[in-house]
């Protein structure tokens, strides 16, 4: 342990700290420690950061609209779907794919947010939009939200084929023609 120290002339230093701000100078330190560098970002699987005014490269920029057009891709062929949806299976290959369209905007969403492409980033919110639409096009029928109901599972029989009533029988005329 230490013996008792003399006190401090707070006034003193206060002075002193107050004319090294005013004189733009400060204290007599070593110089701060660089900040530390960031993480490399190959193993974050981020494109490096820009360097410069901050703006991202054009490499960059052209990564995130190369995102957002095969993301609209998926979500206009989606609307193309060659198979039947109504249940089973099929139904859950398909939101498979409503999913994967989902998944397509949020990557494209991050990606142009990171570049301050505000279009793009709208198209991206976009596209996340008409996924979830896709989706529950398919869902709510199927929970009991919508006016129609839907199945999760075919019947036993395979899909439900819509069988088209009998065709009426021709009335036959209650009196013969001609009579009274």
């Amino acid at each position: 342990m230490s013996g008792p120290q003399a006190p401090r002339d707070w006034d003193k230093e206060l002075a002193q700290i107050d004319k090294l701000i005013a004189t733009g100078t400060g204290p007599q330190s070593p110089p701060a420690a660089a900040p530390p560098a960031p993480a490399a970002p190959a193993a974050r699987g981020r494109a490096p950061a820009p360097a410069g005014e901050g703006r991202p490269s054009r490499v960059v920029v052209f990564k995130a609209w190369l995102k957002l057009l095969l993301g609209v891709a998926l979500g206009i062929g989606i609307t193309q779907w060659p198979y039947a949806r109504g249940c089973g299976v099929l139904l859950y290959g398909y939101l498979g794919a409503v999913a994967g369209v989902i998944v397509a905007g949020l990557w494209s969403t991050a990606s142009t947010w990171r570049t301050r492409s505000a279009f793009a980033h709208t198209l991206s919110l976009g596209l996340v939009i008409w996924g979830l639409v896709l989706a529950a096009r398919e869902v709510l029928p199927r929970i009991g939200y919508a006016r129609t109901s839907a199945n999760w599972l075919c019947p036993v029989g395979g899909p439900v084929t819509p069988v088209a009533p009998p065709a009426p029988t021709p009335a036959t005329p209650a009196k013969p023609q001609g009579a009274f």
